[in-house]
């Protein structure tokens, strides 16, 4: 099992780059700072999804997650996965927290962007194949 960012997204995302790229050439000097900045934020999250495929990967050996500073494998027995949900300003957000259990400094929060999918299918798929 593994989940991703879905490719259209990523598409969009990088597409949405490139516009605000192109658009620097149409304003004035500051905006040309907050669009080009805006560019370079786009196009930073699409290569993001892009290298970081799979984002998250459940295997024999455990669940392995990929960030920038590498990947990390939670074995099995070790893996906490629970799914947290929250309002905040009247807007519902619902995220996977994956907890190594052998480690305190390891909590990954993941939300459906990241995952490609609800965060709650995902974290039932996990507790099925044996995440406590």
């Amino acid at each position: 099992m593994q989940w991703s960012p879905r490719v259209g997204e990523t598409v969009a995302t990088a597409v949405v780059g490139l516009a605000l790229a192109l658009a620097v050439l149409l304003v004035d000097p500051l905006g040309r700072v907050l669009l080009g900045a805006a560019a370079l934020v786009a196009f930073g999250l699409a290569a993001q999804d892009a290298v970081l495929r799979p984002r998250v990967r459940a295997d024999a050996a455990g669940v392995t997650v990929r960030a920038l500073g590498g990947a990390r494998t939670i074995p099995w027995p070790a893996l906490r996965a629970r799914l947290r949900e929250q309002r905040r300003w009247g807007v519902r957000s619902r995220t996977l927290e994956l907890e190594d259990t052998r480690d305190d400094a390891v909590l990954v929060v993941l939300g459906r962007r990241d995952l490609g999918q609800d965060p709650g299918v995902v974290a039932e798929a996990l507790q099925a194949a044996g995440a406590g």
